[in-house]
């Protein structure tokens, strides 16, 4: 039994709280990329056919220590889930009924 493929959206407003904003791919039509822009900025994006996350630097300015720490943590982060999502597709039967659509992973250069 296939899962069904979404994006979920979803907006918090409380009292005395700022705004936030979640958003969560629960698809394989996902698209990751990262560019530096004509201006010299790097980004990162993660995209579906209904929402779009962008990354980039502090204030859309230089490049700040801290940008590179929130880099780094990206780049751990994504190593982390790569090495699970790898494991548990090793250990589903064949048979499994767990989705594999081609051209998932896809990233832009």
């Amino acid at each position: 039994m296939a899962r069904g493929h979404y994006t979920h959206v979803s907006m918090s407003i409380d009292p005395g709280r700022r705004p936030r904003i979640g958003v969560s791919f629960y698809t394989p039509v996902l698209r990751a990329g990262a560019r530096v822009l004509e201006s010299g900025r790097p980004f990162l994006s993660l995209e579906s056919d209904e929402a779009d996350v962008t990354v980039s630097t502090t204030g859309a300015g230089p490049v700040t220590a801290e940008d590179v720490g929130v880099a780094r943590q990206i780049f751990n982060a994504a190593a982390r889930y790569l090495a699970d999502c790898e494991r548990m597709h090793a250990d589903q039967p064949a048979d499994s009924d767990q989705i594999t659509p081609s051209g998932v992973g896809e990233t832009a250069a």
